[in-house]
């Protein structure tokens, strides 16, 4: 076997897995890593940012563009629990990260000595962000180890794992095998009874209705054509945006959804948690609820399903496509009257100003193939139903976990992953602040990203609460930014400004076709607010009436 110090293995082991992108950022216990990223040349792209939460959103961004995983490293200790909030908004949105990260020498783990970077127990803190974090403990345990952890991202549901590697294992050179590459092509298992069952409910249905989450996007065509099949419309919200075009009749946004599930007699989830569905809108004993779901424990966590398949959206949707033909004759179209509910929904939301007009001009400037990136910003949460979407993996959220300030360092992920695709990144003033360093990294490695600070200098969710709910007693709402064209100017990004939703759309054209980083800084005031149209009163019973039969 040849021999190789720890560092050149794990590199080489991330390679034979497909890894040829790393986000990170430098520092002593990764020299060795870090030396071998340098050694392997191009076969690396590396992208350095200027603080760790930064590397760790990029290759959020990433995996979430591309549904590769996204790999980042950065130093133990401090350069860790740096990245934690991108760790959570990963786990929340079910996404591939691994984070390559160093330890203090091995002699030292657990002792206490005060090493630099040193935590009490670094791996049981990674252990309680992901859902799998392991050490190596030598060279030859590498390839066995990266194996495992990309079994664990590559199947079931996706969520981040961790691996870390004291800096004297790094150096080691020993004996080591050739790298394991896992393969998951075999691994496409369910219950074949479950997915007839499924179909004969499906087929039996007068208004079926399907839902999409962030586990379908890559089901889109199957998807497609199975709602074809049924004249099922498909709702979605936030990560599930894009599986079915919005220029389709069948695909639906939030807000028309909701008037759907009033009558909805069969619903399949598909890759979804469902919870705004579920736990908000309301079931009862008139509605039969289908889940496919890779995570077992997901399909009845809020409402049992009557028929739960655990799978692989892509592999189960074209089962249930191939079982439907044999118990369902042809449908009539329900395009006049599903177009109907979308023309409704349309006209109610248009009262969400100015953010349906921003969002109208930027839709209008942005190839249909363009990427949107939100932030927990105004024009944000009117993104989640308000900015048409027609392909998968093109509106990238937070989810659940709504971290303010992900928005930009993500997005320069985003297009690293994109390539040629345009990529346009909504921030608000606040949450922009938090890694607006990263201009340094866009700048550096001349990552054509725009991105669009809405400025009312203020954090306008917290201000609307304090205002609407405590008698217009504000505190720590109120910010004082600096000139954000004349900052970007200084990072070596272009800067530009815009007033309205028609001077944005010229500006933002003139940003994109650059070819280079860009920042739009648009002056707003206060806006209208989009949660009646987020946060729901139920429709449907109540959720433990299912059980009862009421």
């Amino acid at each position: 076997m040849p021999r190789s110090n720890g560092a050149d293995v794990l590199l080489e082991c991330l390679q034979a897995n497909g890894v040829d992108t790393i986000f990170g950022l430098p520092g002593g216990q990764l020299n060795d890593f870090f030396d071998s990223m340098q050694r392997a040349g191009s076969a690396i792209a590396y992208y350095g940012s200027r603080h760790e939460q930064g590397a760790a959103y990029m290759a959020f961004g990433f995996a979430k563009a591309t549904g590769q995983v996204g790999v980042y490293t950065v130093v133990p200790g401090p350069g860790v629990l740096n990245t934690g909030a991108a760790l959570c908004s990963a786990y929340a949105n079910s996404t591939p990260v691994l984070c390559v990260t160093g330890q203090i020498p091995s002699q030292a783990i657990g002792r206490g000595i005060g090493e630099l970077h040193e935590l009490p127990d670094q791996l049981a803190t990674l252990r309680s962000l992901t859902q799998w974090s392991e050490r190596i403990d030598h060279p030859s345990q590498i390839s066995q180890t990266v194996h495992e952890a990309f079994r664990r991202l590559k199947t079931g549901r996706p969520r981040p794992v961790a691996l870390e590697t004291p800096p004297d294992v790094m150096a080691m050179t020993t004996a080591v095998p050739a790298p394991k590459v896992f393969d998951d092509s075999a691994d496409a298992v369910f219950d074949e009874d479950l997915v007839a069952d499924a179909a004969k409910a499906l087929a039996g249905a007068k208004k079926p209705l399907i839902v999409v989450g962030g586990g379908a996007q890559h089901a889109s065509a199957e998807l497609r054509e199975l709602a074809e099949m049924l004249q099922a419309p498909v709702v979605s919200f936030r990560n599930g945006r894009g599986i079915v075009s919005d220029r389709h009749y069948l695909g639906h946004n939030f807000v028309s959804g909701y008037a759907l599930w009033k009558e909805a007699d069969v619903v399949l989830g598909i890759g979804s948690r469902m919870q705004p569905y579920l736990q908000e809108w309301g079931v009862d004993a008139e509605m039969t609820l289908i889940r496919v779901d890779w995570d077992p424990t997901e399909i009845g966590r809020i409402v049992p399903a009557d028929i739960g398949i655990c799978g692989d959206a892509r592999a189960v949707t074209a089962a249930l496509r191939a079982r439907l033909p044999g118990h369902l004759g042809a449908r009539p179209s329900r395009e006049e009257e599903l177009t109907a509910v979308k023309e409704r929904a349309a006209a109610d939301i248009s009262a969400i100003q100015p953010q349906l007009a921003f969002l109208e001009a930027i839709r209008a400037e942005l190839p249909d193939d363009g990427i949107l990136v939100d932030e927990i910003t105004q024009v944000g949460f009117a993104s989640w139903f308000g900015f048409p979407v027609y392909h998968p993996r093109s509106l990238i959220t937070c989810g659940y976990q709504g971290t303010l300030g992900y928005g930009y360092a993500t997005a320069l992920g985003v297009k690293v992953g994109a390539g040629d695709r345009p990529v346009v990144a909504l921030a608000g003033d606040g949450g922009f602040m938090f890694n607006v360093q990263e201009l340094a990294t866009a700048a550096q490695y001349g990552i054509a990203l725009t991105v669009i600070v809405f400025n009312n200098n203020r954090f306008g969710n917290v201000r609307r609460h304090q205002q609407e709910w405590y008698e217009g007693r504000y505190i720590g709402s109120e910010l004082r930014n600096p000139n954000f064209v004349a900052l970007a100017e200084a990072f070596g990004v272009d800067g530009y400004t815009a007033s309205s939703p028609d001077t944005l759309r010229p500006v933002l054209k003139q940003a994109l076709a650059s070819g280079r980083p860009g920042l739009i800084e648009v002056t707003v005031d206060d806006m209208a607010s989009p949660w009646r149209f987020i946060l729901r009163e139920r429709v449907r019973g109540r959720i433990a009436s299912r059980k009862e039969g009421a």
